[in-house]
Formats: structure tokens, C-alpha cells, sequence
């Protein structure tokens, strides 16, 4: 008898939170339908109108705290669930302390709708509508776990967008923090529409003029960005046209670096490339450490390499591992002219926590990065543009090309097009490659360069600086890409500017934060008078 009372115990209270809060669940399972592969943007735009209308209703803090939670949770792990997968089938890590690793970080990017979640409800009390405070707090938040901790700025809200072309345009204005500010700005103005009467009835002090002026600013903010956004995708693209041959190997991650395999991965690259000859490409690109050797240091597979770029009278550009010092190696991109000659190579600068070094390496020392090569990598220290006949592009190795701040700092003195190399064969057939392609098309409009992304397995394609995707691989498809693309010499308000957006977002926080502790403190006084 014991056994199923405990388990209808748990039953009924497993049904109690479903019902309590549903609400957070509904908004939590929109959010992660708005993102790749769903795709389904339009979604995220009504998405946290259930929530809010929880956190209206909760009864007290603990409930809320509770919510936030669970929504923050939930949606994280829709959108980084398939982090498990690079660490079973690649990191040898259990099958079962993966899951619990997605568990904690899905945990830990949830404390971040959590203390939004805290901050909506105590502001609430002060009967101002929620537009005019929300969306920036939500940003901040955004800005924050942008930074903190090495920073992870996955599945900010603004990605959903990727495919709205017209709204996602302001993003060269104010990043991608703006796109995620206007989903919601409307979120919380249909919210203040639709709760306006009830607030009304229970606190008939509240004046009518609050509610019409946001009506006001927030149709005012909304249709600027749209008239903003048909200036800018009617605009010509004045620039020179490149052509670019991407080149995706889908070479097995388990075989990437198979010694007995390096002749073969060469000549998968080898061929296709020959294949793209007849196009008389401008640039061949490769996809992050396509090249399984140590690029210089093996001498043999080194030169083999360079005399087919002389013979093929080609420039390539191609990931590689490369020794800087000795026992020191970085994850490298580098350039070959037609001569030969090594012309550019850069080292990427912002590595990924224990995918390519162990942070806190003294204390943690029984584990291990899950990338080949021998102790962590090194980070680059400059951030090195190519400077060639058919343009200057700098190169965003893999993980890099989520960090929007970092990205903008390559083209503060000149640039004319993107290119991303990655490898994402880490992610399977998961969401996270639709979900890494998606986030690119926002540093193409944030930089207003025409972006080429290279990747191993796909998704590879070309980017305008727009933010339209000109054409694109499919997953494990092992092909080639010929397309034109125009470069743009332009230098944006956010590229020369940076986050200005993101940090009026943080004052205009702290100014209602602290305004209503202060508020709150007078009349916790008053009362104790």
C-alpha cells in the first residue's frame, strides 16, 4: 500500500505545480518554438504575456521566485539541451552527468528571468505600466549574462528575429539588445492594454494619461524601427563584388583527428576544391582546423598544402592548429596567397570554457578540454584583419561569433566583409548548428558586412549585410558553395559606438530599481512611524 499512496503524493503534487504554474510553462514552451529550427519568430512576440499575467496574479514572492525559475529553465534548455551531445559523444563524459551538466547550466541561466521575475513583481506595485520599465531590465539582464563568468549570450531573445528582416535592421544602431528590447516593449504593451481595465477597477486613482502616453511611445518606437528597417533593406549595396568558394568537408568528428586519416581529410578538402576551379573563386575557404596537423610545424603536410595553392593559383583561408611557442598551441585561422606565402593568420581570442581550455585548471585538474591538442590553448592577442586585392576581412573562429562586442572590434578601423569558420560537427543533429547560423546573421547587420560562414559539418553559407541569408548547406552534407557576395565599407553607429543601447538600458534599471527601494522605504517608515 505504500508504494502507490507515495506515488499518488507525488502525482498530486506534481499536478499542483502544473496547474499553479502553467502559465510560466506555456510562455517558456513559445519562447523555445520562436527559436531554430522552429523558426516560428512570430511567437516570441506574445510569448510572455502568459507569464506576466503569473506574475501578476502570484500571491507573494516565493511563488515568484518559483515561476521565474521555471520558465528560465525551461526555456534555457530547450535552447542549449544539445551541449549533452559534445559531451557524451566526444567529451567520453557518462551519459547520465551530461544530462546533469545541461541540468545545472539550464539552472543557472534561469536565475536570470528569476531575478527579472523578482524585479517585474516589486515594480508592479507602483501602478505604472510595465513598457516603460520591463523590456529595459530584461536587457540588462541580457547585457549581463553576456559578460559574467566568461559570458554565455545564447538564445537571447532578439535571435528569435533572425528571419524578421524588417524589425532586426536597428540592430546596426543598437545590437542585438535592441531587437530583443522591441519583442518586449510589445510583450509588455499588449500586457498594459489587457490589464489596464482591471487596474482601473481595483485602483481607480490610477490616471488615464499614464496609459495613453505609453500607448503613444511605444507605437512611436515601434513604427521607427519599421521605417528604419524599409530605409535600410531598400538601400543599393554599393560596394565590389567577391566571389567565395566555401568548402564543406563533413568529416566525422571522431575521425578528425585519426593520424591514419590525415591524407584522406586532405583530399576530401583537395577535391572539392579542384571542383570550385572552373568558378575562378576570389577567396576558398575552409571550416575551422580543417587541416588535421599542425599547420608549420608539420613539415611534410605544410608544404603539400602550399604547392597545391600555388599550383591551383588560389587564396585559401583555413582553420588550423598552429604551435606559437613551443608545447603552446592556438586555434588558428590563416590565409595563403596564390604564392604561397602565409599573408594573415589570427588566434582566436575568446576560447571555450573547457571545450578548449579548463578555467581554474589548479583546482579542477582532473579534468579535461574535450578538443585535441596537448594542454589548454593559448589565447590570440590581437585582432588581425586580412588585408587583400579583393578586400580586408577579419575571421571569427567558432564560438566567437556569439560575442557581438567582440565581433565589432575587428572593423573599428576598416573591413569590408565577415568570415566564420566553425566546426559544430560537436552538436550532432541538434538544434544547436540551426541555432549558431541564426546568431551570425545578426553580426552581419550589427557590422554591415556581407558574412561567409564555413563550417565542417553545416550549416555553411553567405550572409548579406542585411542579415538575408543568400544561400546555405544543409547538415552532413559534404559539398561546396559558389556565391558572389558585395562587400560594404560602411562603418556602423554600433560598430563605431558599441553597446550605448545596452547601457542606457542598465541606467534607466537602476534608476526604477533603486527608485523603488527608496519608495519602498518610505512607506515601510511610514508605517513603523
Amino acid at each position: 500500500m505504500f508504494l502507490p499512496e507515495f506515488l499518488y503524493d507525488i502525482r498530486r503534487h506534481f499536478t499542483e505545480i502544473l496547474r499553479t504554474y502553467s502559465l510560466c510553462i506555456l510562455s517558456a514552451f513559445f519562447l523555445i518554438l520562436s527559436f531554430s529550427p522552429f523558426d516560428l519568430f512570430f511567437l516570441s512576440w506574445i510569448a510572455f504575456i502568459p507569464f506576466f499575467f503569473f506574475l501578476y496574479n502570484a500571491k507573494n514572492y516565493k511563488t515568484v521566485l518559483k515561476g521565474g525559475l521555471i520558465f528560465g529553465f525551461l526555456y534555457f534548455l530547450g535552447n542549449v539541451y544539445w551541449i549533452y551531445h559534445s559531451l557524451y559523444y566526444f567529451g567520453s563524459v557518462p551519459l547520465l552527468f551530461s544530462y546533469t551538466v545541461v541540468v545545472l547550466l539550464a539552472f543557472y541561466l534561469a536565475l536570470y528571468p528569476a531575478v527579472f521575475s523578482i524585479l517585474y513583481k516589486s515594480l508592479l506595485k507602483n501602478n505604472l505600466p510595465t513598457s516603460l520599465y520591463a523590456p529595459f531590465i530584461w536587457v540588462s539582464l541580457e547585457v549581463l549574462r553576456t559578460y559574467l563568468l566568461t559570458g554565455f549570450p545564447w538564445a537571447l531573445i532578439g535571435y528569435s528575429q533572425y528571419k524578421f528582416n524588417l524589425i532586426s535592421q536597428v540592430a546596426d544602431i543598437t545590437g542585438i539588445y535592441g531587437v530583443s528590447y522591441l519583442v518586449i516593449l510589445f510583450n509588455c504593451f499588449i500586457f498594459d492594454i489587457w490589464i489596464f481595465k482591471k487596474r482601473k477597477v481595483i485602483y481607480p486613482l490610477l490616471p488615464y494619461y499614464t496609459i495613453i502616453i505609453t500607448t503613444f511611445l511605444v507605437l512611436i518606437i515601434l513604427s521607427l524601427s519599421i521605417l528604419y528597417g524599409l530605409k535600410r533593406l531598400n538601400e543599393d549595396e554599393n560596394g565590389s563584388t567577391v566571389k567565395i568558394a566555401i568548402v564543406q568537408g563533413s568529416i566525422p568528428q571522431n575521425e578528425k583527428w585519426d593520424y591514419k586519416k590525415v591524407e584522406e581529410i586532405i583530399n576530401i578538402y583537395k577535391n572539392l576544391t579542384t571542383k570550385t576551379k572552373p568558378y575562378a573563386p576570389n577567396f576558398v575557404i575552409w571550416p575551422e582546423t580543417a587541416v588535421p596537423f599542425i599547420f608549420e610545424k608539420h613539415k611534410h603536410f605544410t608544404l603539400e598544402l602550399i604547392n597545391f595553392v600555388k599550383e591551383n593559383n588560389i587564396y585559401l583561408l583555413f582553420g588550423s592548429i598552429m604551435e606559437r611557442q613551443k608545447d603552446k598551441y592556438t586555434n588558428s585561422a590563416v590565409l595563403i596567397d596564390p604564392n604561397g606565402v602565409t599573408a594573415y593568420y589570427y588566434d582566436k581570442i575568446h576560447l571555450v570554457p573547457f571545450g578548449e581550455y579548463v578555467p581554474l585548471r589548479k583546482i579542477l585538474f582532473f579534468i579535461d578540454k574535450l578538443t585535441v591538442g596537448i594542454g589548454d590553448y593559448q589565447e590570440g592577442e590581437g585582432y588581425n584583419v586580412a588585408i587583400t586585392p579583393y578586400g580586408r576581412f577579419a575571421t571569427l573562429i567558432c564560438y566567437e561569433s556569439i560575442f557581438p562586442g567582440l565581433v565589432r572590434k575587428f572593423y573599428q578601423k576598416g573591413g569590408n566583409f565577415i568570415v566564420n569558420i566553425t566546426n559544430d560537427g560537436w552538436f550532432g543533429n541538434t538544434s544547436g548548428p540551426y541555432q549558431h547560423f541564426s546568431i551570425s546573421v545578426f553580426r552581419a547587420i550589427e557590422n554591415r558586412k556581407p558574412l561567409v560562414r564555413v563550417a565542417n559539418s553545416g550549416i555553411s553559407g553567405v550572409i548579406d549585410s542585411k542579415g538575408r541569408v543568400i544561400n546555405k548547406t544543409k547538415l552532413f552534407e559534404r559539398t561546396y558553395l559558389i556565391e558572389n557576395i558585395k562587400t560594404n565599407d560602411k562603418m556602423t553607429f554600433y560598430t563605431k559606438y558599441g553597446d550605448i543601447f545596452a547601457y542606457i538600458c542598465i541606467v534607466i534599471s537602476l534608476i526604477f530599481i533603486f527608485g523603488n527601494i527608496s519608495i519602498g522605504g518610505k512607506r515601510w517608515l511610514h508605517v513603523r512611524i
